[in-house]
């Protein structure tokens, strides 16, 4: 039945400075409806998982949590330290990869992610 995600839509505080800022840290292109088109590359995925009350993974007063695929996680950091973006936590290895945590500007979590093997 589904045949994709299509979109993540959320309010935001600061219209202008939160778009300025997901342009420059995460380089997507926000267009003048406020929004970005976000292709899926090779070997990309879209996961949807579910979490529960008390799962402590991300914080209870964020019910949604962003997570972005990145190719190389190395040019990553040093990309969103040229831009004074800092890590909201260290970054992390498992079996499904390496993640590192930032925050927009409202103070959201979003979690990076670069699968094995990409690097």
């Amino acid at each position: 039945m589904i045949k994709g995600l299509g979109g993540v839509f959320w309010r935001t505080k600061d219209l202008e400075v939160t778009k300025k800022w997901y342009n420059e840290a995460l380089k997507l292109d926000i267009n003048d409806w406020n929004g970005a088109i976000i292709k899926p590359q090779s070997g990309g995925e879209t996961i949807f998982s579910l979490f529960g009350e008390e799962n402590g993974y991300f914080p209870a007063d964020q019910q949604v949590m962003l997570n972005f695929q990145v190719e190389r996680m190395d040019e990553t950091l040093k990309h969103l330290e040229q831009v004074g973006v800092p890590l909201a936590k260290a970054q992390e290895s498992s079996e499904y990869g390496n993640f590192v945590w930032i925050r927009d500007p409202d103070g959201r979590l979003i979690e990076l992610w670069e699968k094995n093997g990409q690097s």
